[in-house]
């Protein structure tokens, strides 16, 4: 009896598992790592990324643009072997991930979103992201924000967070969020932080690993 109760409690969990598609990611710098949750309100995203990570796509390419107050960017393929004079962010994998926009999903701080060029249907880069770092808004850059950047007013329950947390609120409905920093959110101010050139590459490569994270069942 206890041997099918603990089956039981298996066959939940793995259901329980399922259902949720707790999918995270972890990202390895040489600042630190962190632990990168993808939501399932966005799969194309999530799937197109889990599959580049299990490739090892990412492996030793760089956080090639970087602004303060505002995200680190990286994911361009031409990044790996670049000179340190190089530009970058033109690189890419041949084909975009149409636009997954969710208004409950929205540019905080430590939110995972795609990069895209500026193609009219708003698809994203088949590899390229950022990672937002932004800054704490005030009621009156929001009412800036909202009357001259965005097509539509902010929730109030975003807002707090805009006010609190801080982001990028300018790009909500314009790129794809698709997943957030659960752990090692201080990474992201590290690289931020970087002497950058006037490209706004960092002067020393910042190169990343991405690794699937696994999953563990407790009982």
């Amino acid at each position: 009896m206890r041997i099918l109760v603990l089956l039981s409690l298996v066959a939940i969990s793995l259901s329980s598992l399922a259902q949720t598609g707790k999918t995270k990611v972890k990202v390895i710098t040489p600042y630190g790592k962190m632990i990168i949750r993808l939501y399932d309100e966005t799969p194309l995203h999530r799937d197109n990324f889990v599959k580049l990570a299990k490739q090892e796509f990412y492996d030793s390419l760089l956080f090639h643009r970087v602004i303060k107050n505002f995200m680190i960017q990286g994911g361009d393929p031409d990044s790996k072997h670049a000179k340190p004079d190089s530009a970058l962010g033109s690189g890419d994998v041949g084909y975009k991930i149409p636009a997954e926009f969710n208004t409950k999903l929205f540019h905080k701080k430590g939110v995972l979103a795609a990069a895209r060029d500026n193609n009219p249907e708003k698809a994203s880069s088949g590899c390229q992201f950022y990672i937002v770092q932004g800054k704490v808004h005030t009621d009156s850059t929001l009412a800036d924000i909202e009357a001259k950047r965005l097509k539509h007013k902010i929730p109030v329950d975003q807002k707090e967070v805009y006010k609190t947390v801080g982001g990028t609120p300018h790009l909500d409905q314009g790129y794809t969020v698709f997943g957030e920093v659960i752990k090692g959110i201080e990474v992201v101010d590290k690289i931020a932080a970087v002497t950058t050139n006037k490209r706004d590459r960092p002067v020393e490569d910042v190169r990343m690993k991405i690794r699937m994270k696994k999953r563990f069942l407790f009982f």
